[in-house]
């Protein structure tokens, strides 16, 4: 198994093979691949992303089948499930590097935003535990600065709940954070550019 640089690396030489259009993935390894991994897999970094439909993480990182173990929410919140999810990829598999990618754009922080500014009543119990997730990180920032079209408030607030998520990683999850301690586990924070293609490796990178 790949160390967490070595996978990080990995990640980052993809993305700039996406943001280049130099993809390496072929039809025809692909089905070789598929042949491979009914008997298992061995994933190499493990994605807590974004259910947006414009972020798929394999394409974003030109990675195939079984290289990623994928986990994807609106808001790139972290609740149980994903925390187990997690868990169970770190120790099933062995892989060394949890990314937590969010996106510019969110929708999930703009809902978050809109709430916090002019909260709902009708707002779905679901939708709600989501921006519930998400409020404690970005409450100070409205706070600080209330002015509901600030372009730069909401690319505060997405890089605030990465922070937030992958803080919660390290320090919300016994098993996580005693492999985090051990250095069997890197937890880093990344945000991907919707206009760009670029994905930013800006928090948790010097860990590990």
């Amino acid at each position: 198994m790949s160390s967490a640089q070595e996978s990080l690396q990995r990640l980052i030489e993809g993305n700039q093979r996406f943001v280049a259009g130099r993809q390496e993935q072929s039809t025809a390894e692909m089905m070789e691949k598929r042949r491979e991994l009914v008997e298992g897999q061995a994933p190499f970094a493990i994605i807590l992303g974004c259910s947006d439909s414009r972020v798929p993480a394999e394409l974003v990182f030109d990675q195939g089948l079984g290289d990623l173990f994928v986990i994807r929410v609106a808001g790139n919140v972290v609740a149980p499930s994903q925390i187990g999810s997690i868990e169970f990829a770190a120790e099933a598999f062995g892989t060394r590097l949890v990314v937590v990618m969010g996106h510019s754009n969110c929708g999930a922080i703009q809902a978050t935003l809109d709430e916090l500014q002019r909260p709902q009543e009708n707002r779905s119990p679901n939708l709600r535990s989501i921006v519930d997730r998400i409020r404690p990180s970005i409450e100070p920032l409205v706070e600080a600065a209330p002015q509901s079209g600030d372009e730069d408030l909401v690319e505060r607030a997405v890089r605030a709940n990465i922070r937030a998520s992958a803080r919660q990683l390290r320090y919300g999850s016994q098993i996580l954070e005693e492999l985090v301690q051990s250095g069997e586990l890197m937890i880093v924070g990344a945000e991907y550019s919707l206009e760009t293609g670029e994905v930013d490796f800006f928090e948790g990178v010097d860990a590990g």
